[in-house]
């Protein structure tokens, strides 16, 4: 018999967590001929009463572990803690809000079976606010762009994973995981799998601009050096279009008998490629200091404590 582990982050999840772990209790009673199960649930320093709740939960079932983060370390951190905890053959990662429907880990399991390394959920309507929705718009054209992904794979939140995939995600040990990129370099046997996405039903997302933009950030630098070579080959085009320019007003002034004058344009030429430059500075440092970071070994995560 095999055995499901379920990992969970949870951020500000005091209201939603318990409703989430009885759904997949529920679910896993209907399957308990096939499937031995764990939870695993990692509280990422949320500031409401989240790990308390999760104690109490961990109270009552054997199966069911609780992480307490020292402090706020970012979902795919959390999800990195959880890993390193897991003893399943499948692991199957999902939200603690409720959105991601624990009954339907069904059909995430069948498709592992059938001879995928990897299942996303994919949602045809998803109810995320236009924000968030945003945000993922965003992180799947990333992944595509950077990453190699498959432009017909959906990636989401809500996955099942082999475990070899996921022992190989966790051989990751610099500071900023990003799992969406550890899992797209392990395998390419990835599956999308269709499910409901339900509506919030008590608080918002989590997700604010910065951790969005913190979250970009580890996949534009974790796992390609492609932003690079886009600086370099903008640097090489400014050149040549300068080069040109410059060949152009010779040439007018020895043909015409006069050059092209304009102080606004010159500054604005010079502002753009002013902040081109910095730009691109500014992301080869970006490189660098996560080097200096990593050099310095910085931690993925802090665990505080756990309920067992």
């Amino acid at each position: 018999m095999q055995k499901i582990s379920f990992v969970i982050p949870c951020y500000r999840s005091e209201k939603t967590l318990a409703t989430v772990v009885t759904e997949i209790q529920d679910k896993m009673k209907t399957m308990a001929d096939r499937y031995d199960y764990e939870i695993v649930l990692v509280n990422d320093g949320s500031p409401d009463d989240t790990y308390g709740v999760i104690e109490t939960i961990a109270e009552h079932a054997d199966n069911i572990l609780g992480i307490n983060l020292a402090r706020n370390f970012g979902q795919h951190a959390a999800l990195m803690a959880g890993y390193r905890h897991v003893t399943g053959d499948i692991v199957v990662s999902l939200d603690d809000d409720g959105q991601t429907p624990a009954d339907e880990a069904g059909k995430l399991l069948d498709a592992i079976e059938k001879g995928a390394d990897v299942a996303y959920a994919r949602y045809a309507h998803k109810k995320h606010s236009l924000f968030r929705n945003f945000g993922s718009f965003v992180n799947e054209k990333m992944a595509q762009f950077l990453l190699g992904k498959p432009k017909e794979l959906i990636v989401s939140s809500y996955f099942a994973a082999r475990r070899f995939v996921i022992d190989e995600v966790i051989r990751y040990d610099k500071s900023y995981p990003y799992v969406i990129g550890l899992v797209l370099r392990t395998t390419k046997r990835i599956v999308n799998v269709d499910v409901n996405h339900r509506e919030r039903e008590i608080g918002v997302s989590g997700y604010t601009l910065g951790k969005l933009l913190t979250l970009w950030m580890n996949g534009f630098t974790a796992f390609s050096v492609t932003p690079l070579r886009i600086s370099t080959w903008t640097g090489c085009i400014f050149a040549i279009c300068g080069f040109l320019y410059g060949i152009y007003t010779v040439i007018k002034h020895f043909v015409v008998g006069i050059a092209p004058m304009g102080y606004d344009s010159l500054m604005s030429a010079l502002m753009f490629i002013g902040g081109m430059i910095l730009l691109m500075l500014g992301l080869t440092g970006e490189y660098i200091g996560r080097m200096y970071i990593g050099m310095n070994n910085a931690p993925q995560y802090i665990i505080r404590e756990t309920t067992k």
